[in-house]
């Protein structure tokens, strides 16, 4: 058996003393294991009560976006509708969370049905987030990219004439997409791989730091860019999504929402390299293509484990971006979204 002050740091002892007493009225622990956390420097840890495991995240720094005053909230609303594990414990003040544990299985290679059935079930879990109660409005999600591209050009990370084009581009997309009728849901928002968890039976949504109301095309973009492969595994997700035939304007939304997509996973990587390694400066964005990259992370010839596989990544998507603004489907896109 062991105690909380055998386990946890020094300063957060008291707040997980308070939590397990909360939530399983003891602070005696079977166990407690640290477990690699994701990029928003929680730290997070796989506890056992009783026998049963769960997962107890201490909050790092916090700040617009990483508030839990309001995530918190978001992650109880899912795990009440049945789409994040369920929370067995939230405390704000503290900086503490509880919930049930996930074992994770592969989703890529364990997935106990076929590639249609996995995108039917993606969609139908982001189907049933967007109807839950509403989420806490933050900000306009393009102003929101505003702001991370701001952080990256004074980040001076590349030169500036190797993206001119990029970013020239990108505000043209985000004007046509200005210009279209908002639709507001409960949002996730960063729905990458990591954050979809298959435990052998199904999958379960997690880490709700980025959730706030937004378009409802950010989730389905970002699943459509993770997880498809084609126009015709888009089309899977599209039509169980929103249950019936495919709109040509939906589908024309959904590509202009794709290249917004695309530059927002680049300013994530990019900016979170550039916080790495102040100072350093890379003359252009010569890497292999997305679909490349992607291929790599399937086999582990590639990895987002090092600063240069993450820096590779992002320069990846700004050109996957620009490369799909230029084409003839874009034009098309732009005169049929809606």
């Amino acid at each position: 058996m062991s105690s909380p002050e055998m386990s946890f740091p020094e300063a957060n002892r008291h707040a997980v003393e308070r939590a397990l007493e909360a939530a399983f009225g003891t602070t005696t622990l079977d166990a407690a294991t640290s477990l690699t956390g994701g990029l928003s420097g929680a730290r997070v840890f796989k506890i056992r009560v009783g026998g049963i495991a769960y997962l107890l995240r201490l909050e790092g720094q916090t700040d617009l976006f990483r508030d839990p005053s309001r995530w918190y909230g978001c992650m109880r609303t899912a795990a009440e509708v049945g789409l994040a594990p369920r929370v067995r414990y939230a405390c704000v003040e503290d900086g503490v969370a509880i919930m049930d544990f996930i074992a994770e299985r592969s989703l890529r290679l364990e997935y106990a049905g076929s590639r249609t059935d996995m995108l039917t079930e993606l969609a139908q879990a982001v189907r049933a987030l967007h109807t839950a109660p509403a989420f806490p409005r933050l900000v306009d999600y393009l102003d929101g990219m505003e702001a991370l591209i701001g952080q990256f050009r004074a980040s001076g990370l590349i030169e500036p004439a190797a993206t001119a084009e990029h970013f020239a581009r990108y505000t043209e997309l985000a004007a046509t997409y200005r210009r279209l009728r908002p639709e507001p849901v409960s949002s996730h928002n960063d729905l990458n791989p990591r954050n979809v968890l298959y435990d052998g039976g199904r999958l379960w949504l997690i880490d709700w730091e980025s959730s706030f109301l937004a378009d409802r095309y950010v989730d389905l973009a970002t699943l459509a860019n993770f997880f498809t492969a084609n126009k015709e595994e888009e089309a899977v997700l599209l039509r169980t999504y929103f249950g019936e035939t495919l709109d040509a304007a939906r589908q024309a939304r959904m590509f202009l929402m794709r290249q917004i997509n695309h530059v927002f996973y680049a300013m994530i990587f990019l900016n979170g390299a550039a916080a790495e390694r102040p100072g350093v400066r890379l003359p252009d964005l010569a890497v292999p293509p997305m679909a490349e990259l992607h291929r790599g992370l399937s086999t582990n010839e590639f990895t987002l484990n090092t600063w240069q596989g993450r820096v590779d990544y992002g320069r990846s998507r700004l050109n996957e971006a620009l490369a799909n603004i230029k084409s003839p489907e874009f034009e098309a896109a732009v005169r049929l979204a809606a």
